[in-house]
């Protein structure tokens, strides 16, 4: 079983079509980051295990479905149907070859992996320009940084859960998947990412689908960059 995290912030409209479609062996876990419409209580109602996170921010929401997950690896995604649980199987298959592939290290084993969702869009309105280019100039910064060669700062991952817990991230804001990455890096993870179709989101977005929303984000990022550089 792996447990799949799900930050939510109002998505009753899109969870039912996300955890309809959670394949055999990956178990769903809601994060509800504050929602004021009926999340919770649709997530229940489609099996799914519901976690309390009331401090708003999307890493917050993460890193509280981190603590509460139970599997050794676990699946972190978007609850607003813009990505599809069933590329999740890919998404670990691909995280056992990175870490089959390791070399293990002259005091220990292989170092753990981290996976990505390389997001490739589906149909118009589904990755708005002004959110891929915000999305390229960071993953750009990135690698410089982190000697990484991502092409995307994907939101669905797979990665082992209390690796992930001994990075100790702190950003509690946009900044987390970022900072993750960063972590991961410089703690000399094998990081790679696959190719996964990114669809038109359902209901009102609040980051991609608007300039104000990725702003935010990319600034949260920024300053994630600037911290860890110090």
């Amino acid at each position: 079983m792996i447990d799949v995290v799900l930050p939510c912030l109002n998505e009753a409209e899109a969870l039912p079509w996300v955890l309809d479609r959670m394949p055999e062996g990956f178990r769903a876990l809601v994060v509800d980051n504050a929602s004021t419409d009926d999340s919770a209580r649709v997530a229940a109602d489609h099996g799914a295990r519901v976690v309390a996170a009331p401090q708003r921010g999307f890493g917050a929401a993460c890193h509280a479905g981190l603590r509460a997950a139970r599997t050794e690896v676990v699946c972190v995604m978007d609850a607003d149907a813009s990505l599809d649980p069933a590329d999740l199987p890919r998404l670990v298959a691909a995280l056992d070859d990175l870490e089959s592939g390791g070399r293990a290290l002259p005091s220990g084993p292989p170092p753990p992996g981290l996976v990505l969702g390389r997001r490739r869009p589906t149909g118009p309105g589904a990755w708005p320009p002004h959110a891929r280019l915000g999305n390229a100039v960071l993953a750009r910064s990135l690698n410089r940084r982190a000697g990484t060669r991502l092409r995307d700062l994907g939101p669905m991952r797979a990665a082992r859960r209390d690796a992930l817990l001994a990075l100790g991230l702190r950003d509690r804001r946009f900044g987390y998947p970022l900072e993750m990455v960063l972590h991961a890096a410089r703690a000399g993870w094998r990081i790679g990412e696959i190719d996964v179709p990114y669809l038109p989101r359902t209901g009102a977005s609040k980051v991609t689908g608007t300039l104000g929303g990725t702003v935010r984000a990319v600034r949260d990022m920024r300053r994630v960059l600037a911290e860890v550089a110090r």
